[in-house]
């Protein structure tokens, strides 16, 4: 996820350390009850922070998100939200993760966003798959998503990327069962066009592995200079091949296509849409078939306000 509230060093030499030792252990899990959402999905990210040192964003904060994407994981270990997460004793994480199912919640974990290229870095993805779903397994997570972003090798090297994030995306799924885990990706809007990338970015990714992944919370923003996706039209009908129905016109399951904006101005550097015009959007893709729901980078910029506005009387 493209975020100006998250930057660090990668510490290279250590996350090779980090993944082979994880490597070597079985994965292992004493299986918990996952809240997976039937219909659409509303899916909101936190990484900024909620100011009180709190994990997670108040329940009574966010009625009508039904996912909460944790950011983020890298190859050496947690940061930001998912760190305050892990360093909860196992008693309080269990204790939230049964009070957010309870509420419909579902606790996902995100990997990597902007600040780990781990293709470009040379991780192997086997290792790092296994390394994060026994993330998930040990500390009481409901899944995972996949926040890849590998601009640069996407278009200077052919298809890398794409095998890279297949055999990642297998991985993940061989220890985080479809129907018990969560396993989605976060796409940006171009990487669904046709001919963007010479190894087909996510449409290759879907065509190859797509039955592995539950959704993809696609990041309609951060285009510069375009599309912007910053009107119903670039966003739901007409974007040069990427807006939502262009997408499934290329063949991807409308029903896995969640639109992604920002909460704020400030969550990202372009595409935002105020939420009541959002909504508009929202509605005119609902009336031509699609109801697969809408991501929120981040909270607090997204809260229930937000999400009220956007779904209007579209998902009422």
């Amino acid at each position: 996820m493209l975020t100006l509230t998250f930057s660090r060093c990668f510490v290279f030499c250590f996350a090779l350390v980090a993944f082979n030792v994880v490597h070597a252990l079985p994965i292992t899990s004493s299986r918990r009850a996952t809240v997976i959402p039937d219909g659409p999905k509303f899916v909101v990210y936190t990484d900024a922070g909620i100011g009180n040192g709190d994990a997670l964003p108040p329940l009574d904060q966010i009625p009508g998100f039904n996912v909460v994407n944790l950011a983020f994981l890298l190859s050496d270990g947690p940061h930001d939200q998912v760190q305050i997460w892990e360093n909860l004793d196992s008693q309080t994480r269990q204790g939230l993760k049964q009070q957010y199912n309870d509420a419909g919640v579902s606790l996902v974990v995100s990997a990597f966003g902007q600040t780990e290229l781990p293709t470009t870095a040379g991780l192997d993805p086997t290792a790092l798959a296994n390394q994060m779903a026994q993330f998930v397994l040990s500390t009481d997570l409901d899944g995972i998503d996949v926040d890849w972003e590998e601009f640069d090798l996407v278009s200077e090297k052919p298809s890398v990327g794409e095998q890279w994030l297949a055999t990642f995306t297998q991985t993940l799924r061989g220890q985080l069962p479809k129907g018990q885990f969560i396993l989605t990706h976060a796409p940006i809007g171009p990487w669904f066009q046709p001919g963007l990338c010479p190894g087909g970015c996510y449409l290759t990714v879907d065509q190859t592995v797509g039955s592995l992944i539950d959704w993809y919370n696609i990041q309609f923003y951060n285009q510069v200079p375009g599309p912007g996706y910053e009107d119903c039209n670039t966003l739901v009908n007409s974007a040069g091949g990427s807006a939502i129905f262009e997408i499934v016109n290329s063949g991807v399951d409308i029903s896995k296509l969640v639109i992604g904006k920002p909460g704020a101005s400030s969550d990202a550097d372009s595409g935002f849409i105020d939420p009541e015009t959002l909504g508009t959007c929202i509605q005119q893709a609902v009336q031509q078939g699609w109801n697969a729901g809408v991501m929120a980078f981040e909270f607090p910029g997204a809260n229930t306000d937000w999400i009220t506005a956007v779904k209007g009387a579209a998902f009422a």
